[in-house]
């Protein structure tokens, strides 16, 4: 049976786990399914997470969200354009394995509900989801 993402709203926050020392997790606010076997994420050029999935391509991403999604994308990621905005990289993250976390005894529903409240930080992140989205119209 082939590998298949499902799709998941815009503006999920999803969760991504690189390795190292320790196993690190950070919520990211920009990622989209590019097609059923492929993710593209924004970082911000300095995160430590970044660096860390440099040094160790072997990734792992939550994603919860409405309309019962919920599992972990299992791959390796590497960067994809290093200004996607300014201050802000591309990964792809090639997936390998998805672990499904559903279940008969529950729905998720929604997932996590954030928004900006910052004017300037919530213009950037349109621009990110533009840029985000331009990767996926060239693939």
């Amino acid at each position: 049976m082939p590998l298949v993402l499902p799709d998941w709203p815009p503006g999920t926050v999803t969760i991504l786990s690189t390795s190292g020392d320790a196993p690190h997790a950070i919520p990211v606010s920009a990622a989209v399914r590019a097609d059923p076997q492929t993710v593209l994420i924004a970082l911000a050029a300095g995160r430590n997470s970044l660096a860390r999935l440099r040094a160790d391509p072997a990734v792992a991403l939550v994603i919860l969200a409405r309309d019962d999604v919920a599992l972990t994308a299992h791959g390796r990621a590497r960067v994809v354009e290093e200004e996607l905005v300014e201050g802000v990289v591309a990964v792809e993250i090639a997936v390998e394995r998805v672990q499904s976390h559903r279940r008969d005894a529950f729905v998720i529903d929604t997932g996590v509900g954030w928004r900006w409240t910052d004017p300037a930080a919530e213009e950037r992140d349109a621009r990110v989801r533009s840029s985000l989205a331009r990767l996926v119209g060239e693939g």
